[in-house]
C-alpha cells in the first residue's frame, strides 16, 4: 500500500466521512483511498467552492470535513474559503499534494501560505510515521478546533507505507469543567443582577447546551439572546429576543441596553455582537464564559471572566442557584417580545413598485412560503440582513453564516454544504446578484447533487454595499453598478427551475414549487428596490 492510500484509508478509520474537493493528480490517489475507506466525496466545480462546503457542513454537522485539493493553484484557488474556516475556527483538515522542488511551476510556499492565514499546518514526512502524522493533524484540528493544512509531498505519497492494523476514531474533544471559584463568583453575580440577559455564540451549538442555559436563564429570569452564529438557538422559547448585534430588532437592542447583567456563553461579545460596546449599558456587568481560555476578553474587557464548557458551567451554576427569582422575566416584557421582538413585526413602508420588490416584503413572503424546517445559507453583502433576520430557522442547525472574513461569493457552497449535512431539511441560499454571478458554477453542484434547494437571489444589479456607502457622498458608481442580467436564465441552463419576481403575485411559481414534486432546484431571481442600504450597513462599514 502507497503512502497516499494508507493516509486516506487512517483519516476515514479516525473519523473523516465527508471530503470536498477538486481532484487533480496530485490528491487523485489519496481522495480515491478515502472514497474506498468508506468516505462521501463531493466534487465540487471550483476549489473555493469546496473549502467553503467543507467548512459549511463541519458546523452544521458536528463533525470534521476533510477538503482535498491540487498541489499549487488547487490549494490557492481554495484559500479564500479557508480562510473563512480558519477565522472562524472551525476543525477542518485540509489536504494539499505538495511539490517540494522551487523549479516547479506547481511550487508556492503551501506552508507560509497558511501561516498566513492563521492556518495550522502539518506535513507526512515519511512513509513510516505517515499515518500518525495524519492522525496527529486531524487531533489538532478535533481538540484544538483549529483549521489544519496537512501538506502532502508528492514523492512522499508513492512509497510503500507499512501494513498495520485500522485505526480506532479519535476520541472527542474532552469538555472544559470550570474552577469552582468561577462558578460561585457567577451565581452571585446572577442572585444580584435584575435583568440578566444570556448571549450564546458558537459554543453553545453543541447538543446540551440550550437545555443548561434554558434552564438556568428560566431560574434566574434571564432573557436569550444569541451571537448570528447561533441563531435559532433558543427558536421557539418565548424569552428568546433572537438575534444580538447589528441584526437586532429595535426591541431586542433595546432590552439588551438595558440589561445589568450581559453573560456570554461561548460568545466573543464582538463588535458586530455587542455593536460596537453600544448594546453594553454603562453600569452592566459583562460576564464571559469559554471553554478556550485565549478567547476571554479577546474583543472587550469583562468583568469575571471563566474558562469551562457552557454546559458544564451552565448546570453547575445552577445548582448552587437559591429560589427561582423573576428578573427580566416580567409580563409587559412578555408581551412586548411576543409582539414586537421579531423584524417582520416591526412596520414598515412598502417601497414596493410594478417593477421592483421590496427585499423585505420578499422575505416575509418567503417566510410564509416556504416549509419550516430549512437550513439557510447566506451571502454577503447589503443585502444580507434581510434574509438572516426574516426568515426563521427552527433551530440552531438552521442557520449557516460564513461571514467571519466578509466575502461575497461564498453564499451557495455554504448552503451546499449546510443542506448535506442536515438533509431532511429544505436547504435555502440567500445571494445576492454579485455573490450569486461569482459563485454561479456550483449551480452545477447543486443540480449533481440532486438537492431540492431553493436560491434566492436579491437582484440590485450591483454591489449594493458599495452603492449605498459611497453614493451619498457623491462617488461614481459606475464600477459596482452592472447591466440588467436574466440570472433565471442562466440557472435553466443548469438545469434548475427559475421565476423572475418583480411583485407579490409572482411569487405564485415558488408556491406550486413547494407544493409540487420538487425534482429539480429552484432559483429564485427576485429583482428588489435599491432606494436604501439595509439597517445593518453602516454598523457593518464602521467595522472595517
Amino acid at each position: 500500500m502507497k503512502v497516499a492510500e494508507a493516509v486516506g484509508r487512517a483519516l476515514t478509520e479516525a473519523g473523516v466521512r465527508q471530503v470536498f474537493g477538486v481532484v487533480g493528480s496530485g490528491n487523485f490517489h489519496l481522495t480515491n483511498a478515502m472514497v474506498a475507506a468508506g468516505s462521501r466525496f463531493v466534487a465540487a466545480r471550483h476549489e473555493g467552492g469546496a473549502a467553503t462546503m467543507a467548512d459549511a457542513y463541519t458546523r452544521m454537522s458536528g463533525t470534521v470535513a476533510a477538503l482535498s485539493v491540487h498541489q499549487g493553484p488547487g490549494l490557492t484557488n481554495a484559500l479564500t474559503g479557508v480562510a473563512e474556516a480558519a477565522k472562524s475556527r472551525t476543525p477542518l483538515l485540509v489536504l494539499a499534494a505538495e511539490v517540494t522542488e522551487p523549479r516547479s511551476n506547481f511550487y508556492v510556499d503551501q506552508e507560509a501560505l497558511a501561516h498566513a492565514l492563521g492556518v495550522l499546518t502539518a506535513r507526512i514526512t515519511s512513509a513510516g510515521t505517515a499515518v500518525e502524522e495524519a492522525r496527529a493533524a486531524l487531533r489538532r484540528a478535533l481538540h484544538e478546533r483549529r483549521t489544519v493544512l496537512l501538506n502532502l509531498p508528492l514523492g512522499v505519497q508513492g512509497l510503500d507505507a507499512p501494513e498495520g492494523p485500522p485505526a480506532a476514531p479519535l476520541p472527542r474533544r474532552a469538555a472544559v469543567e470550570p474552577a469552582d471559584t468561577d462558578v460561585a463568583a457567577l451565581a452571585q453575580v446572577l442572585e444580584r443582577s435584575r435583568r440578566p440577559v444570556f448571549v450564546a455564540g458558537r459554543g453553545s451549538r453543541p447538543p446540551g447546551a440550550r437545555d443548561a442555559l434554558e434552564a438556568l436563564a428560566e431560574r434566574y429570569g434571564a432573557l436569550l439572546a444569541t451571537s448570528a452564529v447561533a441563531r435559532g438557538l433558543f427558536h421557539g422559547n418565548p424569552w428568546s429576543l433572537d438575534v444580538s448585534g447589528g441584526f437586532a430588532s429595535p426591541l431586542t437592542a433595546e432590552l439588551i441596553q438595558a440589561a445589568d447583567t450581559i453573560v456570554g456563553w461561548g460568545c466573543s461579545l464582538n463588535m458586530w455582537t455587542m455593536r460596537h460596546g453600544q448594546l453594553i449599558g454603562p453600569d452592566t456587568t459583562v460576564v464571559q464564559v469559554d471553554d478556550d481560555a485565549s478567547a476571554l476578553g479577546a474583543h472587550r474587557e469583562v468583568h469575571l471572566e471563566i474558562t469551562g464548557d457552557v454546559a458544564v458551567t451552565a448546570r453547575q451554576v445552577l445548582q448552587q442557584a437559591s429560589g427561582k427569582r423573576q428578573g427580566y422575566r416580567t409580563d409587559g416584557i412578555a408581551a412586548d417580545i411576543a409582539a414586537r421582538v421579531r423584524w417582520r413585526d416591526v412596520p414598515y413602508d412598502d417601497t414596493s413598485t410594478r417593477e421592483l420588490i421590496d427585499p423585505r416584503t420578499l422575505s416575509i413572503a418567503l417566510d410564509d412560503i416556504l416549509p419550516a424546517q430549512r437550513v439557510i445559507g447566506v451571502d454577503s453583502g447589503n443585502f444580507m440582513g434581510y434574509p438572516s433576520m426574516y426568515l426563521s430557522v427552527p433551530d440552531e442547525r438552521g442557520f449557516c453564516f460564513t461571514q467571519a472574513f466578509q466575502s461575497i461569493g461564498l453564499g451557495l457552497a455554504t448552503a451546499i454544504g449546510a443542506a448535506l449535512a442536515q438533509p431532511d431539511r429544505l436547504p435555502v441560499a440567500a445571494l445576492g446578484d454579485g455573490g450569486a454571478m461569482m459563485g454561479s458554477a456550483e449551480l452545477d453542484t447543486v443540480r449533481r447533487l440532486g438537492l431540492p434547494m431553493v436560491v434566492v437571489v436579491y437582484d440590485d444589479e450591483a454591489y449594493g454595499a458599495e452603492v449605498h456607502h459611497f453614493g451619498p457622498h457623491g462617488h461614481p458608481l459606475q464600477t459596482v453598478e452592472f447591466p440588467p442580467t436574466d440570472i433565471a436564465a442562466v440557472a435553466r441552463g443548469y438545469g434548475f427551475e427559475a421565476v423572475t419576481v418583480r411583485t407579490r403575485a409572482d411569487l405564485k411559481a415558488v408556491e406550486d414549487w413547494v407544493a409540487g414534486p420538487r425534482s429539480a432546484p429552484l432559483l429564485i431571481d427576485a429583482k428588489v428596490v435599491k432606494d436604501r442600504g439595509s439597517w445593518w450597513l453602516e454598523e457593518a462599514f464602521r467595522g472595517h
